[in-house]
């Protein structure tokens, strides 16, 4: 008589298939305990040859022997290498991940430049706070020109550092705008590359043009 797997008992891990799950079912029939034990010593390591992606480490170790007993509805006696698992870690809900509640004042630019103000209160020596100011604006610029192309204020960038720290943080704009202090470096480079490229281009374009009038002027002469 044909027997379907639809009246079957279901398989409780699939990566090791009906096969395995009837070899556990034997297990459990043997009534010595050390037999028992040795011949599971044994389906552990075909267990082991069913998945050869596993590495031969002690935690695969362990949870080839955790399946077992998995397997067997936790209801095999034997002298395993670890401890039975507890049943009830299949059940076990893994904990909900915490989420930040409190909100971000500026979206645009982020977490981390709310957590780098918070770090520049911090620093006592006025000269690295200046420089975690100008390192701080330097970022807001960039991530408001990988949006926006349009320049914007140093002072806007400045009040907006303000806000975040509570107006505890505090430059000398005068300097700033002086020094440019506040433009991304990134930018300042891509201006000169443009720069530099055009200018090869209009050198390259002035030879070409020469060389075109000396070959126009040649055939001239040679007429």
């Amino acid at each position: 008589m044909i027997e379907y797997n639809t009246i079957r008992e279901q398989v409780t891990l699939k990566e090791y298939g009906r096969n395995v799950q009837d070899l556990v079912a034997t297990l459990n029939t043997i009534e010595d305990k050390e037999e028992r034990s040795q011949k599971a010593a044994v389906l552990v390591e075909l267990m082991k040859q069913i998945n050869p992606a596993m590495q031969n480490t002690p935690e695969v170790e362990q949870k080839l022997w955790d399946d077992l007993h998995i397997i067997s509805h936790f209801s095999l006696d034997i002298d395993g290498p670890f401890p039975t698992p507890n049943k009830e870690i299949l059940d076990k809900k893994p904990e909900k991940m915490g989420y930040l509640t409190n909100e971000i004042t500026f979206k645009h630019f982020g977490r981390n430049i709310e957590l780098l103000v918070d770090k520049a209160i911090t620093l006592e020596d006025a000269e690295e706070q200046e420089a975690a100011i100008i390192h701080i604006g330097k970022l807001m610029k960039t991530f408001i020109y990988s949006y926006n192309r349009d320049s914007i204020e140093d002072e806007v960038i400045y009040q907006n550092i303000r806000k975040l720290s509570k107006n505890q943080l505090d430059i000398d704009m005068k300097k700033v705008t002086a020094g440019n202090l506040f433009e991304p470096i990134r930018k300042e480079r891509r201006n000169d590359r443009d720069n530099n490229s055009g200018m090869e281009r209009n050198d390259r374009n002035d030879r070409n043009r020469n060389n075109r009038n000396k070959r126009t002027s040649n055939h001239k002469r040679r007429r």
